[in-house]
């Protein structure tokens, strides 16, 4: 082998050199040039060192890409003069392969361009084998030829980009071979000029690529396990009224038997539904079987046929295409089973629905109710006709019928029956007893509704010792009701009945006891859930600091699926904030918020399929909180409280200090010291009191006239300070001072301020101090003089102080009116009242009239008062007050 291969390589170097010499001249020849390489497999290439003696074997390399150096335990030494490689082809990527000289002469050196030759390596992958040839030889109309036998095929193998693999169908009979065009595509066809009937064909397909041919396994048939007839014609049903249940279909072979010998196959199904049943016709032993009786199917009920046909050899042919449909109804026949009953209560009524049984064996025309609320009672009978549509309906989609509304206002329950009628008969009776509102205690337990694989399950427990026969499964949803019907040994189905997305349906477990309907299990779902369609819509309360948020439930239409939780955005400027709360609540209260700042609030509803923002609402925060005025209000008013109060008990326990400063109080002239002092004698002890004073004088006298005869020589008199109360005070100066009519005069400061204010005018007045003291008493030794002095008195002017043209001046006769002279001068004189009037008359100038001496004068005034007119009670003051 090896010996065959070194004599290809030489004689590949012979070409080589020759070809090199001519157009290259290049002294390195590399064989074979341009290869075309599998990936998988290992390549041998030869460097054959031409026309020069400057390098042997030993001063060549290889290389792969100029980048890499190919290992030495890869090469061969073939001679002198030529060095092999074998190299592993791995990768899907084509590179150059190149021999170079390492020989460090200066001729390699000046010729180093001549020393270097390379290949490129085409890599490829062998031709894909074509795997699993069908041919199909399809029947052209009614003719019994079938020209064209077309075959499709898998192919195995890689392929790259680049490379491509062709196909050519091979088709061989005895006398014949057929050949396809080639195509790079897995199928092909060959058309014969007659068909060769009852003959068998060989089959195969040649894979062709740059690495050479392969060719598939061969299929050996005989020519009718290729063909596909046409479809039966003239297919028809034929209808008989005394087999409800039968139909008889009838239809025509697309091909004499004398070529092919056919079997055939009947589908039918309910029209509307494509639940098809299918039925292989048996074949007669002589002819074709053309026509076959359909059992057991419904009474009333259209029905769909098509029939099929084929080689009746088995596994041999092609089924045929269907024919066309034909759609016949089967005879009407007496409802097998009963209605579907059902209620609902609404508004206190009971609505009696159903849907027409499974089995109505034609269109229902009417039923039949009748009803009674207690066992005692006859049975009320109704017929309620409907107009059923008569067209054929799956039985998970059937129409729901309202047949009667009963009040049970004032009944604990209805026992109702309902049949069907159609018109061949009536149904079975299906009998409920409805109650005002279920009762009982709840016997399912453990509900549970989720949603799979496009389905929604309802599982429950089954109750231990509750007997039930059935369980009725409810689904409602905006005002719809659909029902379904499960055997007492069910705890767990499928919702049969069409369900629609983002919908919430009301989903019910009812347990039935012998027609009587117990407590039921309820609980919402929704098939599919998504994002709300609407957002809620929000109000506020705002206060100060906080704000009352409150909204509406989204509506149950626009849920379209649970609310898991509610997020409220608020912001103010640019701060934002948000805050999420459970999906069953609808208010809440934001709190920590500023005063007098307006925010803008929005709410998202969310479920587990996404959320929607409800409406920008704006408030804006109270500027004070609705105590804060009040609290300010009440804490002035507190403190002017206090104040007052603390001003009151300052008054109270100060009011001698208060008194003294804003109401200074009054002397009284009856308590002067003023007689006892005067500018030109020095002060003196006080005198001592009057002994007949003992207690409180009071001296009434009426107009008292006094005429004075001078001023300057009054004599200082010694005066003694009394209180006197009555009901006209005197000025309280002197012992003999008289007044001219009866006036309030201030006496001292206990009085009050308010007697002093009632005065109608106040002035200073004069005292008279004189130096001889009373009558009967030693004067002093010191010279007589006349002394005015002023008391700070607040009582009125006298009348012969205001007016004093009156006064005769130098007379000093002192005339009293007849009135009445009270004075009490003592404890012991208050009952010796001397009423007499009296004048005084040659009275020394500086002497006094006491109380006794007025009294001796009586008759001598009382006679000389009758002629005299009243005059002022003082002397007038001629020179004025003398300052003190």
């Amino acid at each position: 082998m090896s010996s065959m291969l070194l004599q290809l390589f030489g004689l590949a170097f012979i070409a080589s050199v020759l070809h090199a010499e001519h157009e290259y001249g290049s002294y390195l020849v590399i064989a074979p040039q341009s290869p075309v390489v599998e990936i998988g497999t290992n390549f041998t290439a030869t460097c054959v060192i031409t026309n020069t003696d400057e390098v042997t074997a030993d001063d060549l390399y290889w290389n792969r890409s100029l980048s890499s150096v190919v290992p030495k335990e890869y090469y061969t030494k073939i001679n002198a003069s030529a060095l092999a490689v074998t190299i592993p082809i791995t990768s899907r990527e084509s590179e150059w392969l190149f021999c170079l000289a390492n020989k460090m002469s200066a001729f390699v050196l000046l010729n180093k361009s001549k020393f270097i030759n390379g290949i490129w390596l085409n890599r490829r992958y062998p031709p894909k084998r074509a795997t699993n040839i069908s041919c199909v030889a399809e029947q052209k109309g009614k003719e019994p030829s079938f020209p064209v036998l077309s075959c499709t095929w898998e192919t195995v193998g890689h392929q790259i980009k680049d490379d491509q693999t062709t196909y050519t169908l091979m088709v061989e009979i005895p006398s014949e071979t057929y050949t396809s065009p080639t195509t790079p595509h897995n199928k092909a066809s060959v058309s014969f000029g007659s068909f060769p009937h009852h003959t068998n064909l060989d089959i195969w397909v040649v894979s062709q690529s740059l690495l050479g041919k392969i060719e598939s396994e061969h299929l050996r048939q005989d020519a009718h396990y290729f063909v596909k007839t046409s479809a039966p014609s003239n297919v028809k049903v034929i209808v008989e009224q005394s087999f409800p249940t039968s139909l008889l279909v009838k239809w025509q072979h697309p091909i004499h038997q004398v070529y092919i010998k056919l079997t055939s196959q009947i589908r039918f199904c309910q029209d509307g539904s494509h639940d098809w049943r299918y039925v292989d016709v048996p074949n007669a032993d002589t002819s074709d079987q053309t026509s076959f009786r359909l059992q057991d199917l419904q009474p009333g009920k259209d029905y769909v046929i098509q029939v099929r046909c084929k080689n009746f050899k088995r596994n041999q042919g092609y089924w045929s295409d269907w024919s066309d449909s034909v759609t016949e109804k089967t005879p009407e026949d007496r409802p097998t089973c009963k209605p579907d009953l059902w209620w609902k209560s609404e508004n206190g009524e009971a609505q009696l629905i159903c849907k027409e049984p499974k089995f109505s064996n034609g269109r229902i025309t009417a039923y039949s109710i009748k009803f009674r609320y207690t066992k005692n009672e006859g049975w009320e009978q109704e017929i309620i006709p409907v107009n059923g549509s008569g067209t054929q309906q799956s039985f998970d989609q059937r129409p729901v019928t309202l047949l009667k509304r009963i009040s049970l206002a004032d009944k604990p329950s209805v026992r109702v029956c309902v049949a069907a009628i159609n018109s061949v008969g009536t149904s079975p009776e299906a009998c409920l007893h409805i109650p005002a509102k279920p009762s009982g205690p709840q016997t399912v337990e453990g509900m549970n509704v989720s949603t799979q694989d496009g389905q929604m399950f309802v599982e429950w427990k089954q109750p231990n010792s509750a007997a039930v026969t059935e369980y009725v499964i409810e689904w409602m949803s905006n005002g719809k009701i659909d029902w379904q019907r499960e055997r007492n040994s069910t705890n767990k189905t499928a919702i049969k009945g069409k369900l629609q997305p983002y919908v919430c349906y009301n989903v019910s477990v009812y347990p039935i006891q012998s027609g009587f309907i117990r407590k039921p299990a309820r609980l919402e779902a929704y098939f599919e859930q998504g994002a709300p369609s609407e957002g809620p819509n929000t109000q506020s309360n705002p206060a100060y600091d906080s704000a009352e948020l409150w909204w509406n439930p989204v509506p149950l239409d626009k849920r379209r699926g649970f609310i898991t939780n509610y997020t409220i955005f608020y912001q103010k400027e640019h701060q934002r904030k948000h805050i999420n709360v459970p999906g069953n609540i609808t208010s809440y209260d934001l709190t920590n918020l500023s005063g007098n700042t307006k925010y803008d609030v929005w709410i998202t509803a969310s479920t587990i399929a996404g959320s929607k923002e409800g409406i920008h609402h704006s408030f804006t925060t109270l500027k004070y909180a609705p105590g804060m005025v009040a609290g300010v209000v009440v804490g002035v008013s507190l403190g002017f409280l206090f104040f007052v109060l603390m001003t009151t008990l300052l008054c109270f326990y100060k009011k001698e200090v208060i008194k003294k400063n804003f109401w200074p109080q009054i002397p009284n002239p009856g308590e002067s010291t003023i007689g006892n002092w005067s500018p030109d004698y020095p002060s003196k002890v006080e005198t001592p009191k009057e002994n007949c004073v003992t207690g409180v004088c009071v001296l009434n006298v009426g107009v008292c006239e006094v005429t004075p005869g001078f001023e300057e020589d009054k004599t200082s008199l010694s005066l003694k300070k009394d209180k006197y109360l009555s009901e006209e005070h005197s000025s309280g100066i002197g012992g003999s001072s008289c007044m001219s009519s009866p006036r309030q005069s201030v006496s001292d400061s206990d009085e009050g301020p308010d007697l002093a204010d009632s005065t109608a005018s106040t002035v200073q007045y004069s005292s008279v101090v004189a130096s001889s003291g009373y009558k009967g008493q030693t004067p002093a030794p010191q010279p007589q003089h006349s002394i005015f002095s002023r008391s700070e008195s607040t009582q009125p002017l006298l009348d012969s102080e205001e007016h004093p043209d009156i006064v005769q001046e130098g007379s000093r006769q002192v005339q009293c009116s007849p009135r009445e002279s009270l004075f009490t001068h003592g404890a012991e004189n208050q009952n010796n009242i001397e009423s007499d009037n009296c004048r005084l008359l040659g009275m020394e100038q500086h002497d006094f009239c006491p109380l006794k001496e007025e009294a001796e004068q009586t008759t001598e005034s009382d006679s000389q008062s009758a002629d005299a007119s009243p005059s002022s009670s003082y002397m007038p003051q001629l020179g004025g007050y003398r300052p003190q």
